[in-house]
C-alpha cells in the first residue's frame, strides 16, 4: 500500500496538467465529495468490504458527460483504500506495449485510472482482457516463425475507467468490468455545496446568494461551477469589494458572458444559427458545426446536451430544431405558429 495522496502520471492525458490550485479543490474522500448520492453509497459498501478482506476494489467504470467528477471519484477510490493511483488516458495508449509496460510496472492494489477509456485501440484492448480478469498478461517475443507467447503475472490491481461515451465501449470490455455507474447532473443545491466548499477552499468570502447564482447558471457541472466561481472571484476583487454577493455573481458572470441560463457564447451561436440562419431549422449537425466554426463531435458531445435538456434544441430526423423557448430566449418572434414537428416534415 502506498501513502495517501500518492499519484503517479504514468503516461500523457488528455487534459492539461492541473495547477496546484484546481487540484485541492478535488475532494479527497468520499465524505467530501456532494452529489451523485446512490453512487457513493454503492462505493461506500465495495470500498469496506475491500478494506476489511485486504483486496483490491472491483475494477470500475464511471460514464457520463464531462466535469461531474469522474476523475475525482478515481482518486478518491485509491486514498480511501490506501493505494497509489497510476493516470493514464485511452488516446496515449497507441501501441499494446505501452498497456503492458504500465502493467508490469504496478504494485499491488495499485489503482489505474484510464480516462477516455472508449479511445482505447483494438490492439491494446485486447491487452486489457486477460490482465483484468486473470491479472496476467501474453507477451509475444521475437518474430517469424520463431517467435513465442509467454504469459506474465501481474499484481493485483483496480482499474477504473472513464467514460463520456458508453455506446463506445465494446460489449467485452464493459462485461469486465465490476461495477459500471452512469453519473448524472447536479441539482442548484448540490452546486451551490460545491461552491460554498470551493470558495473556503480558495479563502475567497461569498454570500448564500452569491454562491446559488452561481450554482443557477453552472449547467449541472461542478467544473463549471468551479471554474465560474474563479471568474466571479476575479471580477470581486477587481470590481467590487471582494465579496461575492448576488450583485456581484450576476454582474461578473454577465461580463464573463454567462447569461441567466448559463449559456455562453458558442450556445447562443447555436441558437442564433438554428433561429437566424436557418430559419429555425432542421438543420444538419454538420452544417450546424461549420456555421459556428465547432467540430461536429465538440457541438454534439459538449454544447447539444445541456441546450436539448433546457428544452431550447430538438433533434429530429431530418436535424436541428430550434423549439419556441430558443426564438425568446433570443428576443426573437416565433415565426407564425409553426410547431417544431411539423418543421421536422420539411
Amino acid at each position: 500500500m502506498r501513502e495517501e495522496g500518492d499519484i503517479r502520471e504514468v503516461a500523457p492525458t488528455a487534459d492539461p496538467i492541473e495547477s496546484a490550485e484546481e487540484a485541492g479543490l478535488r475532494p479527497r474522500r468520499l465524505a467530501d465529495f456532494v452529489g451523485q448520492s446512490d453512487l457513493k453509497e454503492h462505493l461506500e459498501i465495495m470500498l469496506e468490504a475491500a478494506r476489511r478482506r485486504d483486496q483490491p476494489v472491483d475494477h470500475l467504470l464511471f460514464a457520463g458527460p464531462p466535469g461531474l467528477g469522474k476523475t475525482s471519484l478515481a482518486g478518491i477510490v485509491a486514498n480511501e483504500v490506501g493505494a497509489s493511483l497510476r493516470v493514464t488516458s485511452g488516446p496515449a495508449l497507441v501501441r499494446a506495449g505501452d498497456l503492458a509496460a504500465i502493467l508490469t510496472n504496478l504494485v499491488e492494489g495499485d489503482v489505474l485510472f484510464v480516462d477516455e477509456i472508449h479511445r482505447l485501440g483494438r490492439a491494446v484492448e485486447e491487452i486489457l482482457y486477460p490482465a483484468m480478469e486473470d491479472f496476467q498478461i501474453d507477451v509475444v517475443l521475437g518474430k517469424g516463425p520463431s517467435a513465442r507467447s509467454i504469459r506474465i503475472d501481474l499484481p493485483r490491481f483496480t482499474l477504473v475507467g472513464a467514460t463520456t461515451r458508453t455506446g463506445l465501449i465494446t460489449g467485452p470490455l464493459r462485461d469486465r468490468f465490476g461495477f459500471v455507474a452512469r453519473m448524472d447532473y447536479y441539482s442548484h443545491g448540490e452546486l451551490q455545496a460545491i461552491v460554498d466548499r470551493s470558495a473556503s477552499i480558495l479563502g475567497t468570502e461569498i454570500e448564500p446568494s452569491g454562491s446559488a447564482e452561481i450554482a443557477r447558471r453552472s449547467r449541472g457541472t461542478p467544473r463549471i461551477a468551479n471554474r465560474l466561481l474563479k471568474r466571479v472571484r476575479d471580477f470581486a476583487e477587481v470590481r467590487a469589494r471582494g465579496t461575492v454577493d448576488l450583485a456581484v455573481a450576476s454582474d461578473g458572470l454577465e461580463l464573463f458572458g454567462v447569461d441567466d441560463l448559463g449559456l455562453d457564447k458558442v450556445d447562443r451561436a447555436i441558437l442564433d444559427a438554428v433561429c437566424s440562419r436557418f430559419g429555425g431549422g432542421p438543420v444538419g449537425l454538420s452544417t450546424l458545426a461549420v456555421s459556428v466554426g465547432e467540430e461536429t463531435d465538440t457541438v454534439e458531445d459538449v454544447y447539444e446536451p445541456f441546450l436539448l435538456q433546457l428544452g431550447l434544441l430538438m433533434r429530429t430526423p431530418r436535424g436541428r430544431v430550434a423549439m419556441p423557448a430558443a426564438w425568446r430566449h433570443l428576443g426573437l418572434a416565433v415565426p407564425d405558429g409553426r410547431t417544431p414537428e411539423e418543421a421536422s416534415l420539411f
